[in-house]
């Protein structure tokens, strides 16, 4: 196995991660706050030592995005699983959109890098910095003339904390999709190398479980 086939499973659990939560929030207005904290956490890690930093540096940080990965990746069996993968591929659609824009990553980084002393004063679920990743994606991304199209209940949708976490969410997806990039993903592997990142997937999945 390779090594960059290592740190493109994770990156893409990430990107599965963040693309799961938006899903659950919007239709339930809730999700694992671990998991939240990981997506939302991985925005402020710029000079990781390895692609399993990004996200804290335990595999039981990223559980959720490999067992949905490994999931969704090998079957879509329900109306879920659909969602969640088009949230996926609009933001690997995105930041390749985004990587043509320099200037506005340049926005984007500059603009985390100044919530930072919100995160480290109040934590990474904390509203206040939500809120603020929320409006950081609102004036950069979501710009674009393709928009990603998020779909739930429209009563929990509206409610402002809700679709602040979603926003924040869709952030960290698109850091997640730098990252895949940045550790040799395309998008073709989508489909040929799709059984090898499953297995990968699966087996990073079961050796979170046996950690304690």
């Amino acid at each position: 196995m390779s090594r960059s086939l290592h740190d493109q499973t994770l990156a893409l659990a990430g990107l599965f991660q963040a693309a799961a939560l938006v899903q659950q929030i919007a239709h339930r207005g809730q999700c694992s706050e671990a998991s939240l904290e990981t997506s939302i956490r991985s925005l402020f890690a710029t000079n990781p030592d390895s692609t399993l930093d990004v996200f804290g540096g335990e595999l039981t940080d990223i559980r959720e995005g490999l067992e949905t990965l490994a999931a969704i990746m090998g079957q879509q069996s329900k109306p879920e699983d659909v969602e969640i993968l088009r949230y996926t591929l609009n933001l690997v659609h995105l930041e390749a959109k985004l990587r043509r824009h320099r200037d506005m990553l340049d926005v984007i980084g500059s603009r985390i890098d100044q919530a930072r002393h919100t995160a480290s004063h109040f934590g990474y679920t904390h509203p206040n910095l939500i809120s603020n990743l929320a409006s950081v994606y609102t004036d950069t991304i979501s710009t674009f003339r393709q928009r990603i199209q998020v779909t739930g209940n429209p009563t929990v949708l509206q409610r402002e904390e809700n679709a602040a976490k979603v926003r924040a969410l869709l952030l960290a997806g698109i850091r997640s999709a730098v990252l895949w990039h940045q550790s040799g993903g395309r998008r073709w592997q989508l489909l040929f190398v799709r059984r090898k990142i499953i297995q990968h997937a699966r087996e990073l999945a079961e050796q979170s479980r046996q950690l304690p």
